[in-house]
């Protein structure tokens, strides 16, 4: 489990290199059983939510190979349906193996799937399209059951924009003798990035980005070697961290226009942003002023994933913050941790009020789920003082070991 101890109170100064999208990876990584042939994923972050997919390959039969941020995927061995039960509790992504599954095997069987406790977050849309595809699909005792034997091609309309169901759709579609289209689908970049990397296998899939995607069948896909998109979000919290602390901290590797709705909050809090190259350099001195008002929704709206840090931010600028929170109900719990650091943060229903407070001391605290241990990290280096983030697997799941990382520019963090 461990804890990171951190003593605060320094600007952050130098510069970080984001690796592939976690969001991203886990995907291609499911993706990557619909060829025998070998699969090759440069830039792949050491974090445990990919460290947890690798496990649930191997136990499929596969073989994998791990070296640096270059992960080897072999599943010419691919020998069984059934997810095994213990990882797929840990990780939500888990879900996403359905589609791959059906698409190679015609059957997948899984648990439901794990991840964060941040809310309700129900695979209904995922199994409704899958229905539609003509899968039967059985439901007994925490498993699901999917049998595509006579899955067919077809017009799919999702209730909601849903990412995780719109990349399942997807994968079960590409070997379907036919054209099927998904309507009403999620256009986050990780669903282009799904698209780019299925056709670079000889998939034929249109739309990604857009609200209605098209997926005509092919007999066989092959392998493939290839670089997911950097991640927004851990750039994005780095981003954010940076206007907290002060200093002048540049990002490789990014996308600037993933992280469109994050920089057009962000100059708003008393900083300088220059986004070139792939790049992105902040810098800030002084007090933030606060966001008068955050609200989350789907991309290309103010990502869920950036709330709780935003949050954080929010706690030590200069006036009154309005964040709403329309995609988790119970995304708001680090705000309690918050408060322990002398946080001003009222909560009601999906919306908190957050004024801010001239600087937030350190205390110990506890990570109750991913994003929201990473507004705590940002929160104890910003603070005055020593700080104790426990239950930091949490944070562990998509953000590498911080120890190592963050002294690069300046943060004062020891994991013990």
């Amino acid at each position: 489990m461990g804890k990171y101890i951190i003593e605060g109170g320094r600007g952050l100064y130098g510069s970080l290199t984001i690796k592939g999208a976690k969001n991203s990876v886990l995907t291609l990584l499911a993706a990557s059983i619909l060829t025998p042939e070998k699969v090759v994923l440069h830039g792949c972050p050491d974090i445990g939510d990919v460290a947890v997919m690798l496990r649930i390959l191997r136990k499929l039969g596969c073989k994998v190979e791990r070296t640096g941020d270059i992960v080897e995927i072999d599943s010419s061995g691919l020998h069984s349906y059934k997810i095994a039960c213990d990882p797929a509790k840990e990780l939500r992504s888990s879900v996403f193996m359905l589609g791959s599954l059906l698409s190679r095997l015609k059957r997948a069987k899984a648990v439901y799937p794990g991840g964060c406790d941040i809310g309700l977050r129900p695979i209904d849309i995922h199994l409704a399209g899958l229905r539609e595809l003509g899968v039967t699909v059985g439901e007994r005792h925490g498993h699901i059951d999917c049998d595509g034997t006579n899955a067919e091609p077809a017009d799919i309309m999702l209730d909601l924009p849903s990412v995780g169901a719109t990349e399942n759709l997807m994968m079960a579609c590409v070997f379907l003798n036919g054209v099927s289209i998904l309507r009403n689908c999620a256009k986050e970049p990780e669903i282009v990035d799904l698209q780019n990397f299925l056709n670079a296998m000889g998939a034929k899939v249109r739309g990604a980005g857009g609200s209605v995607i098209t997926v005509e069948g092919v007999k066989r896909l092959h392998g493939v070697e290839y670089t997911p998109i950097p991640d927004r979000i851990v750039a994005g919290t780095w981003a954010i961290g940076a206007v907290m602390c002060g200093g002048k901290l540049t990002l490789e590797n990014v996308i600037p226009e993933h992280l469109s709705s994050l920089l057009a909050k962000l100059p708003k809090s008393s900083c300088k942003i220059y986004p070139r190259d792939g790049k992105i350099t902040i810098e800030s001195k002084g007090r933030p002023r606060a966001v008068p008002k955050t609200e989350t929704m789907y991309y290309p709206g103010f990502p869920t994933d950036l709330q709780a840090q935003m949050t954080a931010l929010q706690s030590v600028s200069d006036g009154t913050a309005v964040i709403v929170e329309n995609i988790f109900e119970t995304r708001f719990r680090s705000a309690v941790e918050l408060c322990k650091m002398g946080a001003n943060i009222t909560v009601s229903g999906n919306t908190a009020v957050v004024r801010g407070v001239p600087e937030l001391y350190g205390s110990r605290v506890v990570a109750t789920d991913l994003r929201g241990g990473a507004s705590l990290v940002l929160a104890a280096a910003a603070a005055s003082g020593r700080s104790e983030i426990d239950e930091i697997h949490h944070i562990d799941r998509g953000y590498e070991d911080l120890a190592a990382i963050l002294p690069q520019v300046g943060v004062d963090i020891k994991r013990e």
